[in-house]
């Protein structure tokens, strides 16, 4: 069995300047930290051999005594690099591509693994090969000599830590632009100029939000809803969002002038359970204030668009991403067998591929000619949602599983007790898409979740 995965990213840099990094084997550790060591028997050319060593004691231990030297079988300069690996019963192979575009270059790298050992290969090797792929390229971006200019955009992201932070993150520095995260608690792991703050005061780090040049802020912070539903943590939910909004609201008022650009997080869970209703940026909010309904209308609140010049607040639907929790936690379960509708399998469920919501993003930011977002809410989900069953056995299909037994809605609630998650999470959904980004020139990459899971995960 064979099994495919590729990432691609922008970087505003020719070809030439990020080829004299890409291109010579011994800088990969140096932009990704996945890979503690490389060593060329030779110079760079076809047939040339090589070592790697992976990052970790033990792998590196393995690897070290079992693994056979790597070749490169592939070499077109400032184009593509290919090495193969041999593996256990099978190859790994690597290839990185390069893309001449408007501004700089498409960087394209695609891992494949073949043989009998394809699957089992996949999964010891991915954590040092494929994790954090974007922060790597970002990191490789500035390896090879990318500096924003000093009239280059300015944002600032609270909660720049989290999955779709770190992101944004490194999609926005590849493309030659100021980054900023505001964290409670540095990563030292990650490649980005970070501040730290409390999330719910004005302190020093507002002086972040003082400096000159265009600035804009994306407000991701926000404790993440996979706990249980109890009253401490559904508290704990809504004030992590109001307080770090407040706070970042009330440094923005001691500016002159507003902020330029303002992406402030929501999500479609803010209409909760809403059954057949097509939810769109008009629908009403539902009555009585179920949980996150309770947390996100507060949130949206006390968000004040006077502080920006533009300003969108994003209600976003489930990111479809290899490393965010949820399609993780989706193709766990299907792993594990439980791959069957939950419940009746009628409910709904919005999505949104993660290439698409950072188009979205940069298209909020400004920074895309061909698409005007006018201020206000903004849906971001397909225009395809899916019902649970679908959505199930889509994973199946994509993770070759066979047919599951459905899972009762009792099970998913002893489930959740034990993976301390909220069922309401699986047994829930909604149908939201949006009638605003039809008018604006955006256009889906991948519109259909069949085109989604096919380029997310191995095929």
């Amino acid at each position: 069995m064979a099994g495919t995965t590729k990432y691609t990213q922008f970087i505003a840099l020719s070809p030439e300047l990020v080829w004299s990094v890409l291109g010579d084997v011994a800088q990969w550790p140096e932009w990704n930290p996945g890979v503690r060591d490389v060593r060329m028997h030779g110079a760079v050319e076809v047939g040339a051999t090589g070592d790697y060593v992976p990052d970790g004691r033990i792998a590196a231990q393995v690897h070290g005594r079992l693994g056979k030297p790597f070749t490169i079988t592939a070499l077109i300069p400032e184009r593509e690099l290919t090495i193969e690996q041999p593996e256990p019963a099978g190859t790994m192979r690597l290839t990185w591509r390069l893309t001449p575009r408007d501004g700089g270059t498409e960087l394209t790298q695609e891992l494949r693994f073949s043989g009998a050992s394809a699957a089992a290969m996949r999964a010891v090797v991915r954590p040092f090969i494929e994790t954090d792929a974007r922060v790597n390229f970002s990191r490789l971006a500035r390896l090879a000599g990318l500096v924003p200019a000093e009239d280059a955009l300015t944002v600032v992201i609270a909660g720049g830590t989290g999955a779709l932070g770190t992101q944004i993150a490194a999609d926005l520095i590849c493309r030659g632009l100021h980054v900023t995260l505001l964290t409670r608690r540095r990563n030292r792991a990650l490649p980005f100029r970070q501040t730290e703050w409390d999330g719910r005061s004005v302190g020093a780090w507002a002086a972040e939000l003082r400096e000159p040049g265009p600035l804009a802020v994306i407000n991701l912070a926000g404790k993440l809803v996979d706990c249980r539903p109890t009253a401490a943590n559904i508290a704990e939910l809504r004030s992590s969002r109001v307080d770090s909004t407040t706070a970042l609201v009330a440094a923005a008022g001691l500016r002159d002038t507003p902020v330029d650009y303002w992406v402030q997080a929501s999500t479609t869970a803010i209409w909760s359970d809403a059954g057949e209703t097509r939810c769109t940026e008009t629908t009403a909010l539902p009555i009585g204030l179920p949980q996150m309904t309770g947390v996100a209308q507060p949130w949206e609140e006390a968000f004040d668009p006077a502080r920006a010049d533009h300003w969108t607040v994003l209600r976003t639907s489930i990111v479809l991403d290899p490393d965010a929790p949820a399609l993780k936690r989706l193709c766990q379960l299907t792993k594990a067998g439980l791959g069957g509708r939950v419940g009746r399998g009628d409910q709904w469920f919005s999505w949104i591929h993660i290439e698409d919501w950072l188009a979205i993003v940069r298209a909020a930011l400004g920074l895309d000619p061909e698409v005007s977002l006018p201020d206000g809410i903004l849906v971001a989900a397909t225009d395809n949602p899916v019902r649970n069953a679908e959505l199930m056995a889509a994973l199946r299909k994509h993770l070759h599983r066979p047919p599951s037994p459905p899972t009762p809605a009792a099970v998913l609630g002893v489930g959740a007790v034990v993976l301390r998650t909220d069922p309401a999470l699986g047994r829930t959904g909604r149908h939201a898409t949006s009638e605003v980004l039809p008018k604006t020139g955006f256009t889906f990459r991948y519109p259909t979740l069949a085109e989604a899971l096919t380029d997310l995960l191995p095929h």
